[in-house]
């Protein structure tokens, strides 16, 4: 056993639990703490694919900034148990139905996908300046109407947010 593979076991082991812990958790901060786990072994795998953009895009956008805007809404929430409503029976089941439909679609669709094989001896699999190429060549519009989405969405956080005088 290589150890490329025992790091890989071992980074997936500790994603497994860690995201089970996810939703596993009653405690809403052990939560978004497991969550925050998960999303650096998810950068370690990145990593290992020689990824190296995406795994440091991966915890900064994601481990740093959403995790703790979660963390902050879930810790000024006021989450007493005795003053939230109980959830019904029937919503329990619906979400387990509609979960397993899921995982059954999912199932379906990766046992139709197919990877491409990769060249031997490539080592430029993961780097920025062929995401850079791919980006700008092949997906040049999307990019472009994903820019303006945002800006639009920016701007309209800006009109939400300007106090009337």
């Amino acid at each position: 056993m290589s150890l490329q593979q025992i790091i890989f076991g071992v980074l997936s082991v500790i994603s497994l639990v860690s995201a089970l812990g996810v939703v596993l958790s009653k405690n809403p901060v052990t939560s978004v703490l497991c969550l925050i786990v998960t999303f650096f072994t998810i950068a370690g795998h990145y990593i290992m694919l020689n990824a190296q953009f995406l795994a440091v895009v991966h915890i900064i956008v994601y481990a740093g900034a959403i995790m703790v805007l979660f963390l902050f809404v879930i810790m000024l929430m006021n989450l007493n148990a005795e003053i939230e409503p109980q959830k019904r029976n029937w919503l329990k089941y619906a979400g387990a139905i509609s979960g397993g439909a899921f995982l059954v679609v999912l199932l379906a669709a990766l046992r139709e996908a197919s990877m491409p094989a990769l060249l031997p001896g490539s080592n430029e699999i993961g780097l920025i300046s062929n995401l850079g190429k791919t980006l700008f060549n092949q997906y040049v519009v999307p990019f472009e109407v994903s820019s303006i989405l945002f800006l639009s969405a920016m701007v309209g956080a800006v009109v939400i947010g300007k106090k009337e005088n």
